[in-house]
């Protein structure tokens, strides 16, 4: 979540407060380590034409407005996916609303749907989808707080051997621990990164291993979680994470990649961190984009791999940040990574709300068409509760489709 421009719903307000510290600029990294699984065919990219996915976004309006239900999800962000082997697919939520959804007209006069203000928030969800219609969530949330003060938010996932070279498959999903702590971690202070085992096909939670504590890290802004993407290919899954360097100073968060041998996410020993120069077990992982200033990421962002090169997707720099997504290429995870490229502004909801957390769905692409989502939240802090209350579309994934062009 946090996202890129990762906003949360807290009691009261902090909404918008959260929107003005994570959404920041992002850039182009100037490490240039070369051991980091690059590319054949890798050509400069962009983003091309875009258009709004109505079909996508009209599909979790029509689940979250369902009345049949009270207990599923209505609202919610850190929106990702992965597709099981069944051909379902399975939708990873951070905060979600649940409870019933009314109207309209609403209470306030307004032509939305709106939820009522003692509906239950939970810190994540799943929700299953067939043949491109959203069926059933599952008992919520997920995932269980780790212990009190403390939360999970499911980030990236993926369907792998149970251990490497296995014909069993299960379903890994990265978990982003945070704690309660004071100003400035107003959406919680980074503590750890986790590896949740899910069976197959019945989506039971087998057990949650953490992989990176990041406790002994005295400086919050200095922590790293990962999970916010990953990139996997037949040998390696490349799991990508960020800093929570802007909650502290307002600049850029810093962008990191680490790798795993296919099977072995939840085998905190088989991780390797990049250090600036190689792939190692003990060092602390460094900056592959950002430089803390002009440069880098929102604490989560998207990576892809076409046709040879890798592409990131996050919130544009300055007061575009709040609304425009761009675009940065490289011939590997590593870097160096260049851009900005291509931004454009995805469309948002009348009044003051933000668009933020620009994840990218191979699951539902294909034929050259990329689908993208973003999150929507109020942007200003007083009154933020109350209006995702009154108009349940504001916290929501909305959908684009997108092409990737050759750089001229």
């Amino acid at each position: 979540m946090p996202e890129d421009g990762r906003v949360r719903r807290w009691s009261g307000s902090g909404v918008g407060l959260l929107l003005v510290l994570v959404l920041v600029a992002v850039g182009v990294g100037v490490l240039t380590g070369r051991d980091g699984g690059e590319s054949t065919g890798c050509t400069p990219r962009t983003i091309g034409a875009w258009s709004a996915d109505d079909r996508l976004t009209a599909e979790f309006a029509r689940y979250g407005d369902d009345p049949a239900r009270a207990d599923d999800w209505t609202g919610g962000d850190g929106t990702h996916s992965v597709r099981l082997p069944d051909g379902r697919l399975l939708w990873l939520f951070s905060d979600t609303y649940l409870g019933a959804v009314h109207g309209p007209p609403n209470p306030f006069g307004e032509p939305y749907s709106w939820r009522d203000t003692t509906a239950p928030l939970v810190r994540n969800s799943a929700v299953l989808m067939r043949g491109g219609r959203l069926e059933t969530t599952l008992p919520a949330p997920l995932f269980p707080d780790p212990a009190p003060n403390q939360w999970r938010w499911p980030v990236a996932a993926r369907v792998e051997p149970r251990s490497p070279g296995s014909a069993e498959k299960v379903v890994r999903v990265l978990l982003w621990v945070r704690t309660t702590g004071p100003y400035p971690w107003i959406y919680g202070v980074p503590t750890a990164t986790e590896v949740a085992t899910l069976s197959l096909p019945d989506l039971r939670v087998e057990s949650v291993t953490k992989v990176l504590d990041e406790q002994r890290v005295e400086d919050p802004s200095r922590r790293v979680l990962f999970g916010t993407t990953l990139v996997g290919d037949s040998e390696w899954t490349y799991v990508f994470g960020g800093d929570d360097g802007q909650a502290a100073s307002r600049n850029a968060s810093s962008a990191y990649v680490a790798r795993v041998p296919a099977g072995g996410l939840a085998e905190p020993g088989a991780w390797e961190y990049w250090d600036g120069s190689a792939w190692t077990t003990g060092a602390r992982p460094r900056p592959v984009l950002g430089d803390g200033q002009r440069t880098g990421v929102g604490s989560a962002f998207s990576v892809v791999r076409q046709d040879g090169t890798y592409v990131l997707f996050t919130m544009a720099a300055g007061t575009k940040g709040l609304a425009a997504v761009t675009s940065y290429w490289a011939c590997s995870p590593t870097g160096p990574w260049h851009g900005p490229e291509g931004d454009f502004t995805p469309s948002l909801p009348a009044g003051q709300v933000a668009a933020y957390n620009p994840q990218t769905h191979p699951a539902v692409s294909g034929g050259g068409r990329l689908v993208l989502s973003y999150d929507v939240n109020w942007l200003e802090t007083a009154g933020a509760s109350a209006q995702l209350n009154r108009n349940v579309s504001l916290y929501r994934p909305r959908f684009v489709t997108l092409r990737l062009v050759p750089r001229r």
